[in-house]
């Protein structure tokens, strides 16, 4: 795994996705959490479930010089998601990841950095979780699938086997994807689709079995 254990970290989103890591950076108890960072100025120094929201993600360089070594974003808009990872890293601090100690993740699948994978989740032989991705609560990552960076897969999504999820897509609560179909990048999976032919980039699909659904211009 990439995390180094024992850090002091702070949890950028303060929303209820930071909730949810919060709770399983607790569960998981490796690392000491120093407060929230968020972009909504009238959460400065209010408390989040007993942790201090610091201020804006500005505070990063200055949390570094006082021993805040990890971060992880939780946000759950995958574009937000993915810079401000690329922020931690610039400012010189580390991406963790939160995997809640009742998801079950094979020894061969290989996870990222800034991952969360929540409670009941799933992830298979030989999956392949990139950088900055949700596997949210009760989601099934089958064998050999790919899951590219920013890519949000909502509570209780199912992918078969090898399917392949491009990078900044969301599929919404209770999705399924047949079998060594892709997802492309950006793309949107409403919540209850059954996806049974590869979904273009760029899309919104929605419905059993899934349809793209269409751009009303005016």
């Amino acid at each position: 795994m990439p995390d180094n254990p024992h850090m002091d970290v702070v949890i950028i989103g303060a929303g209820g996705h930071g909730k949810v890591v919060l709770d399983i950076l607790r569960a998981v108890g490796e690392h000491t959490i120093v407060g929230f960072l968020d972009a909504d100025p009238a959460l400065a120094g209010s408390r989040l479930r007993g942790v201090e929201v610091l201020g804006s993600i500005n505070l990063l360089p200055r949390l570094r010089q006082r021993k805040a070594l990890g971060a992880i974003v939780a946000i759950g808009d995958g574009r937000v998601r993915v810079s401000y990872a690329q922020a931690v890293l610039a400012d010189g601090l580390e991406l963790i990841s939160a995997i809640h100690p009742a998801a079950v993740v094979s020894p061969s699948a290989r996870i990222g950095r800034n991952v969360v994978i929540a409670a009941g989740a799933v992830v298979a032989p030989d999956a392949i979780i990139a950088d900055s991705v949700i596997v949210n609560t009760h989601a099934g990552v089958d064998h050999e699938c790919e899951v590219d960076e920013g890519a949000h897969l909502c509570p209780s999504v199912a992918l078969a086997g090898k399917v392949h999820v491009g990078a900044g897509a969301f599929l919404g609560i209770g999705a399924r994807v047949l079998p060594c179909l892709s997802i492309g990048e950006r793309a949107i999976v409403g919540a209850g689709a059954v996806v049974i032919r590869d979904v273009p980039p760029g899309v919104t699909v929605v419905g059993v079995p899934a349809k793209i659904l269409p751009v009303h211009r005016s």
